[in-house]
């Protein structure tokens, strides 16, 4: 009878770097208690800078398939590593991290880490951490604190690319003056700046901006054109469907548009995005088109259900909101 694997058989084959670091191994560096991640720790630095690497990436490649494994604990303890590319990967595995005392680090990192990499990738979990305030889930005043931090960098921040990444992720903030950084940026000649304005639209779940999207779905500039794409389906727009069908008829157009426009049609629904994206399954050799296409009807069957659901817990409401209403009159 074989041996079970137990944790330091991991770290072992960790600092071994002729070993490889099985699939099997993976799931054991899952939901760590204080004793394994003290180990892990203690061993951590020991490992040659290639093979973190090397696990880090397999672990967040793991973390994206099984929604059954947590790397919280790892990921929170190597924030502060020397590495900025390990510092990045660990706060990928962050994603998914409801800790409310993790937004105070997280924050540190956006505003003054010395590399870029990590700063983007702090700016991804702030922008879950956004949504969850907008759901209620964190307290105002962080909510306040996530908001301040990203426009503070929108307007003052040297680097372009986090500032545009920052407004897009503020389009999920409800803040009044919101919009008015995203049409500013809307209105610059930049197409780099317009293509995150859209973005920032489609996160905003606002349909003010839904003239904005639908008339850049033919923009010249690909990158205008796909941030439309994206931003119609992630608005929900019934009215940009015919254009989304369009392009993909277009066969010179860009792929990543095609793909987008294919990904907006499974958010938008309705018999006519069926109708194609089903005849376009039947109809396509190409295997990778095929698997997208197959993702794309599937996730459009699952948004059917959800608004089926929806609507018939409406229904219930109002149908007991009638029942209360008689009873009151009985009485």
């Amino acid at each position: 009878m074989a041996r079970k694997t137990s944790f330091q058989d991991v770290l072992d084959t960790l600092l071994d770097s002729k070993k490889p670091i099985s699939q099997g191994h993976l799931k054991l560096y899952s939901d760590l208690d204080p004793e394994s991640l003290r180990l892990f720790s203690n061993v951590w630095t020991n490992v040659p800078p290639k093979r973190k690497l090397l696990l880090l990436d397999k672990l967040v490649e793991h973390f994206d398939k099984d929604t059954l494994v947590s790397y919280e604990e790892i990921g929170k303890s190597l924030l502060d590593d020397p590495d900025a590319e390990v510092r990045a990967r660990a706060i990928r595995l962050l994603i998914e991290s409801e800790d409310p005392k993790l937004v105070g680090k997280i924050l540190g990192i956006y505003l003054a880490d010395a590399e870029s990499a990590p700063r983007m990738e702090a700016l991804n979990v702030l922008g879950e951490f956004l949504l969850l305030g907008e759901y209620e889930k964190i307290s105002e005043d962080l909510e306040r604190k996530i908001e301040d931090a990203l426009i503070s960098v929108i307007r003052d921040e040297g680097n372009a690319d986090l500032r545009r990444r920052s407004l897009e992720i503020l389009g999920f903030s409800s803040r009044m003056e919101i919009p008015t950084l995203i049409e500013s940026a809307f209105e610059r000649s930049d197409p780099a700046w317009v293509s995150s304005a859209l973005r920032a639209m489609g996160h905003s779940q606002d349909e003010r901006w839904n003239e904005d999207v639908i008339g850049k779905l033919l923009d010249e500039e690909t990158p205008v054109k796909a941030a439309a794409v994206e931003a119609a389906g992630a608005l929900g727009i019934q009215e940009s469907v015919p254009v989304l069908i369009q392009l993909l008829d277009d066969e010179e157009e860009d792929e990543d548009v095609a793909a987008a426009a294919i990904w907006s049609l499974s958010q938008i629904g309705g018999d006519e995005a069926r109708t194609y994206l089903v005849g376009l399954a039947d109809q396509t050799e190409d295997e990778e088109l095929s698997d997208l296409l197959e993702e794309a009807i599937e996730n459009l069957d699952f948004a059917e259900e959800l608004n089926k659901f929806d609507l018939f817990s409406f229904e219930d409401e109002d149908e007991l909101d009638l029942e209360e209403e008689d009873l009151d009159k009985d009485k």
